[in-house]
């Protein structure tokens, strides 16, 4: 069921309460892509990123490569904020006066521990990496942070969308007073004192090309990641968790999140369930479970649901991420 849903999407999202095992079922529904023939790109948005574990092996911010036809990176939420606010610091310097230019490094400063920082700046990594893959793979595999992070996440697009064409808005009220003031007359020592000109070189036209050119590209970017997450036919999200009372009622709740921000969720796959015939107590803990999973069908009844039986060892390595790939079907 699950690789049915990989081979009719080109981007997949796989997220959860942490500790249920989303890097495996996304590492191993990827790697049976591959083995199929399709380009995967499989990328970690999890600050505790796991996919070098479980690959024995280095991975980083780049594509590198895990497989034949699977490749994998791992988003660093620290360097993607200190490249975010580089951009921002550059766009801010070409935008205001020289003299401003310690408000500015003061200003980025502060926003680099801001609420939110991290998340908005890995979610444009996200849509940079959307943008970008979809030029070279067949499909994305995403393994997300626990679920409230991931909720937050995929809310972004819409509200920095909204963000950016306000800034958009602003920057073109602050074009049309330039361009009056510029106009005042021969003396141009007005407009030059706020804007950081000169007599004989006014640098207006290229800065705010260049502001312009950023904000667009933004802007363009977070929409079509909106567009590309709320497309059910290219996009897909898969909850894992595990037979646990707080795994289910988390999932119910991140259903329901991911529904008001658009996302269609393709798939449950309760993971680590324990199989039968192991005795008294191990029989109790599997009713147990029956119990907590009655609680996940009444709540979501329509979505399609795979069970994955607990496995004696633990899945490291490419042999034992195929062997786990075969549970997948």
């Amino acid at each position: 069921m699950l690789l049915e849903l990989a081979r009719a999407k080109s981007i997949l999202f796989f997220g959860g309460k942490g500790g249920v095992g989303k890097t495996t079922v996304s590492a191993a529904t990827a790697l049976a892509m591959a083995k199929e023939g399709r380009r995967v790109l499989l990328v970690s948005t999890d600050p505790a990123h796991n996919l070098g574990h479980l690959f024995n092996r280095e991975i980083g911010p780049k594509p590198v490569k895990l497989a034949t036809n699977l490749d994998g990176m791992e988003l660093d939420p620290e360097q993607t904020v200190n490249e975010h606010l580089a951009e921002v610091s550059d766009s801010l310097r070409k935008l205001m006066a020289p003299q401003l230019a310690g408000e500015v490094d003061k200003h980025i400063e502060l926003s680099r521990d801001a609420p939110g920082m991290q998340e908005a700046a890995i979610m444009e990594r996200i849509a940079e990496v959307v943008e970008q893959a979809a030029k070279e793979y067949d499909l994305l595999v995403f393994d997300t942070a626990p679920s409230g992070h991931t909720a937050r996440l995929i809310a972004l697009p819409e509200m920095m969308s909204a963000w950016t064409d306000g800034l958009i808005q602003r920057r073109e009220k602050a074009e049309r007073f330039s361009a009056v003031l510029r106009n005042l007359g021969n003396d141009k020592s007005v407009g030059n004192a706020i804007f950081g000109g000169s007599d004989d070189d006014n640098p207006m036209d290229s800065r705010e090309n260049k502001i312009r050119i950023l904000l667009n590209r933004r802007r363009r970017r977070f929409g079509d990641l909106r567009t590309a997450l709320g497309d059910a036919g290219r996009t897909s999200f898969v909850i894992v968790l595990a037979a646990e009372r707080l795994p289910v009622l988390e999932t119910i709740q991140l259903n329901g999140q991911l529904q008001r921000s658009g996302v269609k969720v393709g798939a449950l796959i309760v993971n680590k369930r324990l199989p039968d015939g192991l005795g008294e107590f191990l029989t109790e803990r599997r009713t147990q479970e029956e119990i907590h999973l009655a609680t996940l069908a009444d709540a979501l009844p329509h979505l399609p649901r795979k069970d994955l039986t607990l496995v004696a060892h633990d899945v490291v390595g490419l042999e034992a991420l195929e062997r786990f790939a075969k549970t997948l079907v």
